[in-house]
């Protein structure tokens, strides 16, 4: 698994039940179509897609997000900066949480000021722009990347909702 595979499936949970192409998958997330492809056969292995491709293994994305993310794609927040708002400072989080822990990705438009975390792939901050249920996702993973145990909670609590609820993503 690479970092970018994260972002892939989790853009395939935005997109939901709608079809897509790996060049629609490649532009919206500023991928190279090859890197999409590569991405997607690692993942079939991995189980986190089903066979031809197109499935996501919601449960499997769930358990690996849950427990390896953290271990696998590990993350501290680092100097402060400017960029866009990430993890528990990001929607939907940002409604239950009051912190004074602002957590950024690096973006020189960014509007936000504070710590910064690397994102899973440089492209993460422009793709969230395009994409509101994907920003979510992303930001909830990346709480389960830097939060504190409650925080982390929360994001899985939210993860759920957003995955498992049948024919609707949001």
């Amino acid at each position: 698994m690479r970092p970018q595979d994260i972002v892939i499936l989790l853009k395939i949970a935005a997109i939901g039940h709608q079809d897509w192409i790996i060049n629609d998958l490649a532009h919206d997330l500023g991928i190279s179509q090859s890197e999409v492809s590569e991405s997607l056969n690692r993942s079939m292995i991995a189980g986190l897609l089903a066979a031809d491709k197109r499935k996501l293994m919601k449960n499997a994305l769930l358990e690996f997000l849950q427990y390896g993310l953290r271990y696998v794609f590990p993350q501290k927040p680092g100097a402060i900066q400017r960029g866009l708002a990430t993890a528990h400072s990001a929607p939907p989080l940002n409604e239950s949480i009051n912190s004074e822990e602002l957590y950024i990705w690096p973006w020189a438009n960014g509007e936000h000021r504070g710590q910064a975390i690397k994102p899973l792939h440089p492209s993460v901050p422009k793709a969230c722009l395009k994409d509101k249920k994907l920003y979510e996702l992303l930001a909830l993973t990346e709480t389960l990347r830097v939060g504190k145990v409650r925080e982390q909670k929360l994001a899985l609590a939210e993860l759920k909702k957003k995955l498992l609820n049948g024919n609707k993503i949001f």
